[in-house]
Parts: structure tokens; C-alpha cells; sequence
């Protein structure tokens, strides 16, 4: 038994950086908006970075996910952006 190899199931890389993207816009969305019982202040340098990388993973995935999904993906890091302008201002 020591020559057989067993077979393992690799995720496709666009369902694993769909996960990572939609961790990366939640992480942003907390840095732009704690919660009030925190009692800490937006860290907009912390979300535009969690934002960028967002972003590049999926500029580099899109080709790969299926409409809905390009669609849903792309619609959660547009909300997220626009969260992000609205708190850093002009």
C-alpha cells in the first residue's frame, strides 16, 4: 500500500477566492463601520488595503464564475467601496 497515492478533491480556485473576496469585503465593511459597543473608531487605512486586495482576487477570478455569481460578487465589493467613500469623505 505504500505506492498507491489517494486522491484528493481540490476546490476549483474561483470557489476558493469567491470565499476569500466575500471574508475580505465583511473584514472592510468592519473596519469602515465597527460596532458601537466596541468603541473603536473606522480604520479606513485598514479597509481600503482589505479592499484593493478584494478587488485584485477578483479581477483575476471573474472570467471563472458563472453570471450569478460574477454579478453577486461584484455587487458585494460595489457596496462595500461606496460604504468606504462615504465614510473617508472629499
Amino acid at each position: 500500500m505504500a505506492g498507491q497515492s489517494q486522491a484528493v478533491d481540490v476546490p476549483p480556485v474561483e470557489v476558493v477566492l469567491s470565499e476569500v473576496v466575500a471574508s475580505l469585503a465583511m473584514l472592510a465593511h468592519a473596519y469602515i463601520e465597527p460596532p458601537a459597543e466596541s468603541g473603536t473608531e473606522p480604520d479606513l487605512n485598514a479597509a481600503e488595503i482589505a479592499l484593493d486586495v478584494a478587488g485584485k482576487a477578483y479581477d483575476r477570478i471573474e472570467p471563472r464564475l458563472g453570471p450569478e455569481e460574477r454579478s453577486a460578487v461584484a455587487r458585494l465589493l460595489t457596496e462595500t467601496r461606496l460604504s468606504y467613500v462615504k465614510k473617508r469623505g472629499p
